[in-house]
């Protein structure tokens, strides 16, 4: 069914028009990113877009972002693939119309007023910065005839769509059924036992059982039950928010996985809060080695950051980026509401300043960090870090 549902994307319409641009698009942590790789999965096993697509180019805006200087549509292709840029250059010019590219995470794409002010980009070889090259693909400047699959944030879709060359297909992600939740929870705890009591749990808590349409939700959720499990504590206490949900889980984390850090709690929380809002600030999900060590002691140790190696043609860097952007968007808040009062209004007035001032060209990338900074105000999770952690 979900072969079926996804090798008809491209399918024409009622009219008889086939889309050139298909759109997937869902909330934070919905599965868009895990739905391309399976896409990829799928195209490389031969069991999805068999005929249409000779090659398909996985491109990831958050490494977009990483590009640095002025280059060219092949240039940033060859950073994604093996193939060399001869090689790349051959199969766009011999059959453009069998090529899809999967652009993941527009939302993450750091845009700037280059994009509207700069000559049109019409030569796979013409160089740009990384993102204003992208930009052009999108809006259909270079190789007009190649299909385009984006996935997005659901606040940055009315952006994309000015961007996007010719017909459209929008199709949403919506997480979980309420029958893969219960897969989900069966896959997670691998126990019919556990299973059942954790799942009972949920399934009679109705604003639990509704987060878990998330899958990082879902996740972060069966990983708290399972420790709650493991220490014999209340299962479902505390988690009636998503805001309570994360800062739960955060504080499983600090109690159980931190112990070895040299940081105080405190200290530690500081740190990841001026980390994530650097990132959200520079609009960067990937962090650097240097800005990490700089701000993070132990950032290798540390259980809510994901070390990665970032491809650089002929060599590689240490990268860093929070387990989920959601996270990177959590800490932010935190951090706001960790400082005085005074600076705290400070940064948040500026975080609607900014967010205002570049709203032409932005989807609204802070939104998340202040609700996430509205949840924190709630008097039980304001109880819950100052009573566990002394906040």
């Amino acid at each position: 069914d979900e072969s079926f549902h996804l090798n008809s994307l491209f399918n024409p319409d009622g009219h008889g028009i086939s889309p050139s641009a298909v759109i997937l698009q869902g909330n934070s942590g919905n599965g868009k990113t895990l739905t391309v790789q399976k896409i990829m999965l799928d195209w490389a096993s031969d069991k999805l877009f068999k005929e249409q697509f000779d090659i398909v180019f996985h491109l990831k805006c958050k490494e977009i972002n990483r590009i640095p200087g002025r280059k060219s549509l092949v240039e940033i292709l060859s950073y994604s693939c093996s193939l060399t840029s001869d090689e790349i250059s051959q199969i766009l010019q011999h059959s453009p119309e069998k090529v899809l590219f999967i652009i993941d995470g527009f939302d993450e794409l750091r845009l700037t007023q280059d994009i509207y002010y700069m000559s049109p980009h019409t030569d796979v070889i013409q160089k740009a910065p990384a993102e204003v090259t992208l930009c052009a693909l999108l809006r259909g400047h270079i190789l007009s005839e190649s299909f385009l699959l984006v996935t997005t944030r659901s606040t940055a879709t009315d952006k994309l769509s000015e961007l996007l060359k010719g017909p459209k297909n929008f199709t949403e992600i919506m997480g979980f059924s309420e029958k893969g939740v219960e897969e989900y929870f069966q896959k997670f705890f691998q126990n019919d036992e556990l299973f059942r009591r954790a799942y009972t749990f949920v399934k009679t808590n109705e604003n639990l059982f509704t987060a878990c349409s998330i899958p990082v939700i879902c996740w972060i959720i069966c990983t708290t039950i399972k420790e709650r499990f493991r220490i014999g504590a209340d299962v479902t206490s505390g988690l009636e928010t998503t805001t309570s949900i994360y800062v739960d889980f955060v504080c499983t984390l600090l109690q159980h996985h931190c112990q070895g850090l040299s940081q105080s709690v405190t200290s530690l929380l500081m740190s990841l809060g001026q980390l994530a809002e650097r990132g959200m600030l520079e609009q960067e999900v990937l962090l650097d080695e240097k800005t990490v060590y700089e701000t993070v002691s132990d950032p290798a140790g540390n259980p809510f950051l994901c070390k990665l190696l970032f491809k650089r043609r002929i060599h590689q860097e240490t990268m860093f980026s929070f387990m989920h952007l959601s996270f990177q968007e959590f800490f932010t808040a935190l951090y706001y509401l960790l400082l005085d009062k005074e600076e705290s209004q400070k940064k948040i007035t500026e975080l609607c300043s900014i967010q205002e001032s570049h709203s032409e060209i932005r989807p609204p990338r802070f939104a998340a960090v202040l609700q996430f900074a509205f949840g924190l105000l709630n008097k039980d999770v304001r109880h819950t870090l100052r009573n566990k952690h002394g906040l």
